[in-house]
């Protein structure tokens, strides 16, 4: 699944940042032995930002169906190291064709070098405090444990967040789900039928639905 990205409209309207990318990715794809399963992602914005929409939605469709996101330069991904940790942390391949041996493990190198900064930050704050409360300086926050009361501990925690989880699966799968519905499939097994069709693995990144996933998955979209 491709991804194109161009830093202004100029070129964008000029045709030549995408049509330079687009036959990097598809000789990348040809040298591979891989197909381009889906129409590509275009979008025009600044490589310093990382809440890119085409981009998060590149991203969902190959998590939604287990496809390999292929951009034409690595700095297209992004310059900002916390969006590498969320692209890290969603589990997805993907491949930079100017860095044909750049992939995932790429990612996790440098977002691990960004997790060991966070620990030094870390590491200066601990002795921050610890040098202020030397003086007398009282710390911490008193509402701390009430707050783990109220949500009844961290077993809670943990199965309100699958919970959340569960939802924003739920969510991101509802604009395919009105589609199908609209090319006639109605029934709960024509629904399981289509989205195993299409390659869309389901919120255990299991291949194949059943109409019982399909049910849980309408309820939670009310």
């Amino acid at each position: 699944m491709a991804y194109y990205r161009v830093s202004t409209k100029r070129q964008s309207a000029s045709g030549l940042g995408m049509d330079a990318q687009r036959k990097a990715v598809e000789d990348c794809c040809r040298q591979r032995g891989l197909d381009l399963v889906a129409p590509p992602f275009e979008e025009v914005e600044s490589g310093k930002r990382s809440d890119r929409p085409e981009l998060a939605k590149a991203i969902e469709r190959c998590k939604l169906t287990g496809a390999t996101l292929v951009v034409a330069k690595l700095d297209r991904l992004s310059r900002n190291i916390a969006f590498l940790t969320a692209l890290q942390e969603s589990g997805i391949k993907f491949i930079a064709a100017d860095m044909p041996e750049a992939n995932e493990l790429t990612v996790h190198v440098m977002a691990a070098v960004a997790q060991a900064e966070r620990k030094a930050i870390s590491r200066r704050t601990k002795e921050a405090l610890a040098a202020a409360k030397a003086r007398g300086q009282k710390l911490g926050n008193p509402n701390g444990a009430a707050v783990l009361r109220r949500h009844g501990g961290g077993a809670k925690l943990g199965a309100e967040a699958r919970a959340k989880e569960a939802e924003r699966f739920a969510i991101s799968l509802k604009p395919t789900i009105e589609r199908l519905r609209g090319e006639g499939h109605q029934s709960l097994g024509a629904l399981a039928k289509a989205l195993n069709a299409e390659g869309i693995l389901t919120p255990t990144g299991r291949e194949t639905w059943h109409p019982s996933g399909v049910r849980n998955l309408l309820a939670r979209l009310g």
